[in-house]
């Protein structure tokens, strides 16, 4: 016990000694928090319209006010040929047209009926569907409001109708950060304790002072230990530090316990980092590792969840996603945030991160090779 307690001291002093990591361990989750939250955003927003308004009457102008004031356009301009919109278009000054027909207002009053084209540019697919979603949506509303107008005989005569009453649960603001920023932190916390525990090992090994240790009696699973228990209480710390500022910045805190939030982390952490230490004892040197740690990092983030739903990749996507760690760990921290499970709720993706936690470190302990 005393042989591994020198060793983590040895840990520490190594780690405070470093110009960067106790820096990098404050100001890491600060700008994380205030940065990607705002910069990685999936709400398509602020599409610039452009209107080709060739009826130029009260009922086009009515309805090139209601697109203009919603909060998902921006209207660049007001033209009277589709040529032009194009042109904008093209040039990337707009995002979708709308074009209005000359017999806009006399189809809506004599044929209660009119069209309208709406031309998206679909280079970015995502944002080309929603733009034509949202300005189908303001269309139609645009259209009850003018057959209630005109026509209130023959609205009335519809009834009964129904009445959708939409009740939007555990995120009710519909707030896109709310959801990402659990997401945020566990990624943090992958990031520093997955890297940084093999770049110290490899690192060592370039300067030489592995080799003294392993000429030391000391155990495969004491060295291995005293690796870890460092980066376990750093992630603690930037854990503690971002429930902090999520709530100060955000106002946001977890609708469950903290107690259920900090058992799944120590679990989570637990795997994390044996994955960093497994990757330094297959690695020679800083560059090997650099790679192999970027390769299995962006794997484990982007086939995780946590930008897009797994149900909605391929098959073998999902399979190499139910087999991440950080999957099961990125639902603890929203579930736990958002909806308030408990330990009882989330049996199923806790037990996953122990086996990760129990395959991953007896994998770390019987890979390192003691060389005198």
């Amino acid at each position: 016990m005393s042989q591994l307690k020198y060793l983590v001291e040895k840990e520490f002093k190594q780690i405070s000694r470093n110009a960067i990591i106790p820096k990098m361990i404050v100001l890491y989750p600060v700008l994380v928090l205030l940065i990607f939250p705002w910069a990685i955003n999936f709400e398509v927003k602020n599409i610039k319209i452009h209107v080709v308004d060739n009826a130029k009457s009260a009922y086009s102008q009515r309805l090139i006010n209601k697109i203009d004031a919603s909060a998902y356009f921006i209207l660049t301009d007001i033209s009277s040929g589709y040529n032009a919109a194009i042109g904008d278009i093209e040039r990337d000054k707009s995002d979708i047209i709308l074009e209005i027909p000359v017999s806009f207002d006399t189809d809506m009053v004599k044929e209660r009926h009119a069209n309208v084209m709406i031309s998206a540019n679909a280079v970015n697919s995502t944002q080309g569907l929603l733009g034509n979603n949202y300005l189908t949506q303001i269309i139609n509303d645009f259209s009850q409001e003018l057959r209630t107008e005109l026509f209130p005989a023959a609205t009335l005569s519809n009834a009964p109708h129904i009445d959708v009453v939409t009740d939007f649960r555990y995120n009710k603001r519909l707030d896109y950060k709310s959801f990402m920023l659990p997401a945020f932190i566990v990624l943090m916390i992958t990031l520093i304790c997955g890297i940084l525990p093999s770049l110290n090992i490899v690192i060592e090994k370039e300067t030489g002072t592995i080799q003294q240790i392993n000429a030391t009696p000391v155990s495969k699973f004491n060295f291995i230990l005293a690796k870890l228990i460092p980066y376990w209480i750093i992630g603690l710390i930037i854990l503690t530090l971002s429930f902090f500022l999520t709530w100060i910045i955000y106002g946001l805190l977890p609708s469950g316990s903290f107690v259920t939030l900090y058992i799944s982390a120590v679990i989570f952490l637990l795997g994390i980092t044996g994955l960093g230490i497994i990757i330094s004892n297959y690695s020679e040197t800083l560059q090997q590792s650099m790679f192999l740690v970027m390769f299995f990092i962006l794997i484990i983030i982007l086939l995780s969840g946590m930008f897009t739903p797994i149900s909605a990749m391929p098959g073998w996507a999902q399979v190499i996603a139910h087999a991440n760690p950080l999957t099961y760990f990125i639902e603890i921290m929203r579930l736990v945030y958002l909806k308030g499970s408990s330990l009882s709720d989330l049996l199923r993706p806790l037990m996953w991160l122990a086996g990760f936690s129990v395959l991953f470190n007896t994998w770390a302990v019987l890979s390192y090779k003691k060389r005198g």
